[in-house]
């Protein structure tokens, strides 16, 4: 249990939730008495009391681990004629609505679809060749008297003859943000019939255009994800770095470079990652990372340092897989060599840095790096004039103005934290010692970040796994981040 003490009077004269029951209950307590009132028979004492508001948790209150088993699913019976099916389900960023006014989440790409600034109605595409409909085409779906126009897209893998409603959005009073947004898939909900219900639908001839952050799908037989069965992986542990050794150049024109002090890489293992976007957001909350709303999507300006690209493993319908993709931090680095004014430059940590007061906006490094993952200003994004939004921005991370291009930093304002606080003790840094956003945030602990030159660093565990694999490595820029890649168990080979 956490308990989260304030250090600020509220803003504009707000009220906390604590307040807000106090006031409906009639009582004359504050919000502080009533949480030390909650827990004064865990926490006796005083001089506990101010600890635990110090520590943030309360010690021994975590949950206890469940046990789970798995069990196979009891499938209806299929029908020769199957009657279509919608499905409800809270939207995975705005939930049931209540976010719905968070610019930030609006923009989150949603994992599978990768839309931004909308809802859809979901279907296989089977289902779709049946109805003859199209991703964007707008349909009516009919439901006892009630009807609502939405457009529609197609995700492989979706259960055929039935239609997912993501419920959250077509909101009229949500604020400035969400207003407007997508449809209201809550107009076709019945008291009777929360999450499953029959429907029928008719074509409108109407189209909708999405924003969405990924418009292809497939790897077309290259290995960006590179991925066994646990009966190949046992055949062949070094699957990932055979592939890799047949195509990765051993020369290079840059000359080599010697880090004897600090050298930080990532690895990402593929195994752990859900597709959950949690790194997206983290990372733009940290780094003052701005939206910059759906037509500018469409264009292809979203601003986030890091994606979670989404890719089917073959032309069949297969099982997705996930890949953040941040900046790479190129030993040797195509951003770098194109820049005309030294904006991007590498520094004797092996960091690849943008200077932002020397871009000129040429964007040379963003047509030259392979991996796509700079991002630029094309407009000015970022409000600054709003005094309410001071608040949001990390003080440590500048605010970047129009024409100013920007990319992952691996969190450099933590690495200096850290490095100047171990300086202070007369220390390197410790592993561990320096967490990013992404990795922070991570639910799966995908992410491991740290010292390449320290050998007992977990980093380097992952670097030394035989899945361990650079992303693209045939164009010889031998990144700083890599992957370690996916085995997966079928059922059919091992239960």
């Amino acid at each position: 249990a956490s308990i989260v003490q304030p250090l600020i009077a509220p803003l504009y004269h707000g009220r906390s939730p604590h307040d807000l029951l106090n006031a409906l209950l009639r009582s004359s307590a504050s919000g502080h008495d009533t949480v030390r009132d909650t827990w004064r028979a865990r926490i006796v004492d005083d001089d506990a009391w101010r600890r635990v508001l110090r520590q943030g948790v309360i010690d021994a209150t975590a949950s206890a681990p469940l046990e789970v088993a798995a069990r196979t699913p009891q499938l209806p019976p299929v029908t020769t004629r199957p009657e279509l099916q919608i499905q409800f389900v809270a939207d995975q960023s705005v939930r049931d609505g209540q976010f719905a006014n968070n610019a930030w989440l609006q923009e989150l790409p949603r994992s599978m679809s990768k839309l931004t600034w909308d809802n859809a109605v979901y279907l296989s595409p089977r289902t779709a060749a049946v109805l003859r409909v199209a991703a964007g085409d707008v349909i009516e779906l009919r439901q006892e008297g009630r009807s609502l126009r939405a457009p529609v897209w197609i995700l492989p893998n979706h259960a055929d003859h039935c239609l997912t409603l993501p419920l959250g959005h077509g909101r009229t009073r949500a604020g400035p943000v969400g207003d407007g947004v997508g449809f209201d898939a809550y107009r076709l909900r019945r008291s009777g019939a929360f999450w499953h219900d029959r429907i029928e639908i008719a074509r409108t001839g109407a189209r909708h255009e999405f924003a969405t952050t990924q418009n292809h799908a497939r790897m077309q037989g290259r290995d960006i994800i590179r991925s066994a069965t646990l009966k190949d992986f046992r055949g062949n542990p070094q699957f990932a770095v055979d592939s890799e050794r047949k195509r990765v150049p051993d020369v290079s024109l840059y000359p080599e470079h010697a880090y004897d002090g600090y050298k930080w890489g990532m690895a990402i293992d593929l195994n752990a990652c859900i597709g959950c976007n949690a790194c997206t957001i983290a990372c733009q909350a940290e780094n003052n990372i701005p939206v910059v709303g759906k037509q500018e999507v469409i264009r292809g300006r979203e601003m986030h340092w890091i994606r979670v690209d989404r890719y089917f493993q073959d032309d069949g319908e297969a099982d997705a897989a996930f890949q953040p993709v941040p900046c790479m931090h190129c030993e040797h680095a195509p951003c770098e060599e194109v820049c005309p004014v030294g904006a991007t430059v590498h520094d004797s940590q092996g960091l690849n840095l943008q200077v932002y007061n020397r871009c000129v906006g040429t964007r040379f490094c963003s047509n030259n790096c392979p991996y796509k993952v700079r991002r630029f200003n094309f407009l000015q994004y970022s409000n600054q004039s709003d005094e309410k939004l001071a608040a949001l921005a990390n003080p440590e991370v500048t605010v970047r103005e129009r024409g100013v291009m920007e990319k992952c930093t691996y969190c450099i304002q933590r690495i200096q934290r850290a490095r100047i606080q171990a300086e202070q003790l007369g220390r390197p840094v410790r592993d561990g010692e320096v967490v990013t956003a992404c990795q922070a945030v991570c639910p799966t602990q995908a992410i491991s970040f740290g010292n390449l030159n320290d050998r007992t660093a977990q980093v380097n565990e992952y670097k030394a796994s035989p899945r361990n694999y650079a992303l693209l490595a045939e164009l010889n820029t031998r990144p700083r981040t890599t992957y370690l890649a996916r085995v997966t168990n079928p059922r059919t080979e091992e239960e």
